[in-house]
């Protein structure tokens, strides 16, 4: 257990920002499987409209920094992808 004042401090703000995070990335997960869902079911609508919803909260988790920007960048680039292909 820590036993300065600052370090402390830190357990309870990485604490914080860990349950902030959490719902984030719960959220953006079960956007990312919405979308697949979508494509595996043949639903070209439902996947575009899934993909629209996804992608900018994907964008806003990296730039909060709960993920990597390319790790952002490729889970919107894989799911554009797929959508796509349904199309062609």
């Amino acid at each position: 257990m820590a036993n300065h004042k600052n370090a402390l401090k830190k357990i309870r703000q990485d604490k914080k920002r860990n349950e902030r995070n959490k719902s984030v990335r719960t959220r953006y997960r079960n956007l990312i499987k919405a979308v697949r869902v979508a494509v595996d079911g043949g639903d070209s609508a439902q996947a575009k409209d899934a993909l629209k919803a996804a992608a900018p909260y994907l964008q806003r988790a990296a730039s909060k920094g709960v993920i990597h920007a390319n790790k952002a960048a490729r889970h919107i680039s894989r799911l554009t992808k797929q959508v796509e292909a349904m199309e062609g």
